[in-house]
């Protein structure tokens, strides 16, 4: 079965992590205070998901989620990631990552500076933009009315095609919003972000976005 590295064990890790496990995937999952301070989730996961170090998720995982304050994305762990599909659901909040000129003068997006940070991964924006309690509680099937729509961006059209089709497995459509680059336009205080949206009105959302 696929395995799902997880780095980053708060709202958004630990919430893709239980609507994984309800697919069937095993995960290992990390923070940074290291896998002895994560029994109280792993006991609530259950027996399919394992504590590691951030390097041991990352090479555990056929795919790796990274989901940590945006401030330490340069301590993802590089090597072990090399090859692999990386998706990027770092937000930037200032009040906590400190003021990131780049990001304040649209000179870049979070998911670019992963890329950067990760140059031989293939890196694709998703699960950023859904309140993390969401993840495994608002999917679909597919094909139900209004069924809910989250955006995915990347600059890898294998990688974006993998990424929608495991949001299909938790019941979202998943839209394609165009590259790395364009992903500012579902980042934090954009018309689309954490906003329920089906996929027109995702679609009509992405496009109303000014930078």
């Amino acid at each position: 079965m696929t395995t799902i590295g997880i780095i980053g064990a708060g709202n958004i890790g630990s919430n893709v992590a239980k609507a994984a496990i309800a697919k069937g995937y095993d995960v290992v999952i990390s923070n940074s205070r290291g896998p002895e301070t994560l029994g109280d989730l792993i006991d609530e996961l259950g027996a399919k998901a394992t504590p590691a170090t951030a390097e041991g998720a990352a090479e555990a995982g056929d795919f790796v989620l990274v989901a940590v304050p945006l401030k330490n994305y340069r301590e993802v762990p590089v090597e072990p990631l090399k090859g692999k599909l990386v998706i990027d659901a770092n937000n930037y909040y200032f009040e906590r990552d400190g003021q990131i000129p780049a990001l304040d003068n649209g000179e870049t997006t979070t998911a670019l500076m992963l890329q950067e940070h990760l140059p031989e991964s293939t890196v694709v924006k998703a699960f950023n933009n859904i309140p993390a309690k969401d993840i495994p509680s608002d999917g679909t099937p597919a094909g139900s009315e209004d069924r809910r729509a989250l955006p995915v961006a990347g600059d890898d059209a294998e990688g974006k095609a993998r990424v929608i089709a495991l949001l299909d497995e938790f019941g979202f459509d998943g839209v394609d919003v165009g590259s790395l680059a364009d992903s500012w336009r579902v980042e934090r205080d954009r018309p689309a972000y954490v906003v329920r949206s089906n996929a027109d009105e995702l679609v009509m959302r992405v496009a109303e976005a000014v930078r």
